[in-house]
């Protein structure tokens, strides 16, 4: 059974910085796809930012320059640092696990942690 336990978030002021982290449990395909996608309520869930094993990284626009993704594929980890964080990077931050089976393409999600940027 695969797991995703997300741990780091919290209360921040604006232009601080904060480290999400992922544990990912129970994978058995040592290429996937990790990152973390937010979602504030009543919007949809958006991409912030993913990384391939291989260590090809996508970044959402938004975020590109202020957070940065990487990951320990020995253990299954992905990590993302925030920096120069804003009051709208309040949101969930859900760690995300994309890989194939040899058929389809399998999603998997965490449980999410709160971001809060206010002053």
């Amino acid at each position: 059974q695969v797991d995703l336990v997300e741990s780091g978030g919290g209360l921040v002021q604006p232009g601080g910085s904060l480290r999400l982290s992922c544990q990912a449990s129970g994978i058995s395909d040592t290429v996937n796809e990790m990152g973390w996608y937010r979602q504030v309520a009543g919007t949809q869930r958006e991409l912030v930012a993913t990384m391939w094993t291989g260590g090809q990284r996508n970044y959402a626009d938004f975020v590109k320059g202020r957070f940065t993704i990487s990951r320990d594929n020995a253990n299954n980890m992905v990590y993302l640092q925030m920096s120069t964080l804003k009051p709208e990077d309040t949101a969930i931050y859900y760690c995300h696990l994309k890989f194939s089976n040899g058929i389809d393409w399998l999603t998997y999600w965490g449980q999410g942690t709160q971001v809060t940027v206010s002053p």
